[in-house]
Formats: C-alpha cells, structure tokens, sequence
C-alpha cells in the first residue's frame, strides 16, 4: 500500500542492502508522514531485519510525497521506500538547520551507537522494540521525557519525605535517545549513576543499569508468558472466516525476517549436522556459595552465566575441538587459537546469539560486563550485526526460563553447544548420607563427524569439576 501526495517530480528512496546478504527487511513502523518536511539523514521509518530493528535515515530533503507500504509489511532490498520533492530554496524549511534531536542523533550516531546500513554509512539508534504511532510521536516524547524527570525512584519515597521540587530536579541527560533508552527498558534516570563528562548520563550507563539482573534469570520475567509467541496469531479472536480441519482459524502472520533466519539456520544445523548429545546432574552448592563471597565491595557478585562460561573456556583448552568447524565440504577440521563465545539469548523478538569475541582472553569481571552489555543491546533491538557472528561455541543458560533440560539444536557453523539448567535444591548423597544440595543438568550437544563420545564426555567431565570444586580454577581465572 502505498499514500501519496502529487507535488511535481520526486526522488526516489530505494531500500538499501542492509548488509549480511539480507534482501527484504518488515517495516516496523513510519516516523513521517506524507507532506512533512525532512532533512538529509532524519530517521523516516523503523525496519525489522534478520539481525535487529533500525531507524532508516532518508538521503534526501525536503517534502515527503509517498509512502510505500504500512506497517507489517515486508520490503524487498532496492524496492521503493518514500518518495521526496527536491526544497525550492535555500530559505526552505526542508534546508534549515536540524532540530535539537535531529543534531542529538548525529551526536549519536558518531559515538557508534547504531547500527551501519551498508550503502550510505548512517547509524541507527537504540530502539527497545516498543512501537509509538507515528503520528504525534513528538508529543509522545515530550510527555514522556516529562514523566522520566518527575518521577520518584522507591528508595527516596521508602527513606525520606522529600518536596516535589526534590523530586524533579534536573537530571543531566542532554541527549533524547539516552533517554528514550532508559524510558523504553522501564528506568528512572534519578537512579541511574552517570559517568559522562559534567555528569551526564550516557548511553553506556543506561546499559549498565538495565542489565544488573539481567544474566542471571531476567529472561523469565521479561516478557508476559501469557502474550503468544513471535510468528503466532495475534489472538483477538476476530477470527479470518477460514476453517482448516474442521477449525476456525484465528489469525495469519507472516514470519518476521528474524524468524526466518532463525528457521534458516536451525533447519541447516539439523539437516547437515549428526548430533549427538551427552548430559550430566553437576552439583553446583560449593559454586554457589563461593559466587556470594565474589561481590566486590559496594557491588554485585558475578552473574552465574559468567562463572560457568569462564568454566568452559578454561575446558576448551583442553578439549578445543569443540570450539572448532568444519569446511563446507566436511573434509577439514578448522582449529583456532582461542573462543569467540556465543551466548543464547532470549527476547521478544526471538532467539538471539550476541557474540564475546576472544572471550578466552577475559576475566570473570570482564565476561560478566561484556554478558550483561550483550543482553540488554539484544532484548532492546539494537545489537549491531557485527555481534552476531562469528561464534566458534554456544552457550545457553536456558534454566533462567525456568526449565531444567533442553534437546538444543548446534547453533551452524559451531560444532557444539552446552546448555545449563536450573540450579534448583535437590536431594544429594554426599559421603553416605542424603542431604540437601543445589543441584543443575548439564546438556552438551555435539558435531559427531568432528568427535566421538569419548571425547565430549571428557570435555563434561572437566566443566562438572570446575563447578563442583570452584576454588581449583581460581589460579587460572
């Protein structure tokens, strides 16, 4: 569907190639509308890729004349996106200066918060994934940036009475998308400690606050369990007036392009891989216990996914066929000197698996911010492609779903994938007597053409010591 405005001879704006050998991308949602005026680079439309959502910025000025689809739906690659009549003039409002956010944008968008489109190099910002209609989105902003300064943190109204005026004094937050960050993951900018020159808060310290908890069991409180799943319908029981086997159908919903990419890759993993898998009950009270004590003063312990990933790392040294490929022919094994860590991550849009390169060369403290960081840039959208690749490994610590076991299907190119499950109280002998410990399943799925089982289960064998007796590994960590 396409809205037009006729006003003379227009430019064209194409889809460009959006990188990754990506060819259609959905549109998410339109930021103009026909017959407003645009400026070179100002965002016209949010669309959803394979990888993450992106603000399109427009290479052309002045006056939208059409807009080429509505939300929902898919636009090929080179595939017209908006039309633009040329400014008349140099006095035009389509050739002045850029607005405060516009200028706040390129701010931005030099600091490298988005991510490239290839074919023109304009940076996309942050998007959480919550949509606003594109009409009044400005009133939406303000309203909203409003409610973000006024609003009270839950320790001052615990601790002290405090006057309205206390509440909303000025915070230093001088870009919008910062704060259109923190408003999209739920923060009060209060609360959030700044590290930015003058003490402003920067894009790096809303991160940080919105992935305190976000490793270590976040994922299963983050969304609605009772909303449907991406690629499902939508469930408002309208219905379509189609039956199929004897069943009203309640709704159709095209795949997203994540999802499809997704259906790509783990339809190839099965089809091409004969996996086999090896599992084992790891009792995990001594890491458990030692995690508490690993809280640096004023500040929070290791996330457990950081633990049992520098557990892994420490056994690929010793087992690093696993953390190799395979050519595309199978004839050769391709060993490396070290481990680019992908880590499962679940989010509204689906499975994502955000990447640690070199991850083998890190400490505990640097895994644990580089997890934290990876986790909210995926669940917010804006996980640059770059991030996305290039895994020799996968981890997935689905017991933060709730779950204790998982059949996990090899994340292709990997050979391997270890899964963790909760670390729940179970009952334990220990020395003859039965007695309470916390106890998780360890699922290793592995590449059969690149080992055997013997191999795989050495490999267990030496991440279940390391989380059974955590004080061992600590000269090495």
């Amino acid at each position: 569907m396409s809205t037009h405005l006729t006003n003379g001879t227009a430019q064209v704006f194409r889809l460009p190639d959006l990188g990754e050998g990506l060819t259609e991308a959905g549109l998410v949602q339109w930021l103009v509308a026909v017959g407003d005026t645009i400026v070179t680079d100002q965002p016209i439309a949010e669309v959803e890729t394979a990888k993450s959502i992106v603000e399109l910025p427009s290479p052309f000025a002045g006056v939208v004349t059409a807009l080429h689809g509505t939300a929902g739906d898919t636009i090929d690659v080179g595939a017209p996106v908006l039309e633009v009549a040329g400014a008349g003039d140099e006095s035009d409002a389509a050739t002045a200066a850029p607005t405060a956010d516009h200028e706040a944008y390129r701010e931005e968008e030099r600091a490298g918060s988005g991510n490239v489109l290839i074919g023109y190099g304009t940076s996309a910002r942050a998007s959480s994934g919550r949509r606003r209609p594109a009409v009044a989105a400005k009133n939406h902003e303000t309203q909203a940036a409003t409610s973000v300064n006024t609003a009270p943190t839950a320790a001052s109204a615990e601790t002290a009475p405090t006057t309205d005026a206390a509440r909303r004094g000025p915070v230093a937050v001088r870009s919008p998308l910062v704060r259109r960050l923190a408003r999209d993951l739920g923060l009060d900018v209060h609360a959030i400690d700044a590290t930015g020159p003058d003490g402003a808060i920067t894009r790096a310290d809303v991160l940080r606050a919105a992935v305190d908890n976000a490793v270590d069991g976040a994922a299963a409180q983050h969304r609605d369990t009772t909303a449907p799943s991406t690629g499902t319908g939508s469930g408002t029981g309208t219905g379509t007036g189609e039956t199929l086997d004897g069943l009203p159908v309640r709704s159709r919903e095209r795949m997203s392009p994540l999802r499809k990419a997704v259906s790509a890759k783990l339809s190839r993993s099965r089809s091409e891989i004969p996996e086999a898998t090896v599992w084992v009950d790891v009792d995990a009270t001594a890491l458990w216990a030692v995690r508490a004590q690993m809280a640096p003063e004023g500040g929070k312990a290791p996330s457990i996914t950081a633990l049992l990933a520098r557990f892994v790392l420490l056994a690929l040294e010793d087992y690093p066929v696993l953390a190799s490929r395979l050519t595309d022919d199978a004839s050769e094994v391709i060993s490396f000197d070290g481990v680019n860590l992908g880590v499962a991550a679940d989010t509204e849009r689906g499975l994502m698996v955000p990447v640690v390169p070199r991850a083998h060369a890190l400490t505990i403290e640097q895994l644990d911010v580089a997890l934290r960081e990876l986790a909210a840039s995926a669940r917010s959208g804006s996980m640059p492609l770059e991030c996305l690749r290039g895994s020799t490994f996968t981890l997935n610590n689905y017991g933060g779903l709730g779950v204790d076991g998982s059949a996990a299907i090899i994340n292709h190119p990997d050979v391997a994938i270890l899964g963790i499950g909760r670390i729940i109280e179970r009952p334990w002998v220990v020395e003859g007597e039965i007695v309470v410990r916390r106890i998780a399943q360890l699922s290793l799925v592995f590449d059969h053409r690149v080992c055997d089982g013997g191999y795989a289960a050495g490999f267990l064998r030496r991440v279940t010591e390391l989380i059974e007796h955590p004080l061992r590994a600590f000269g090495r960590v």
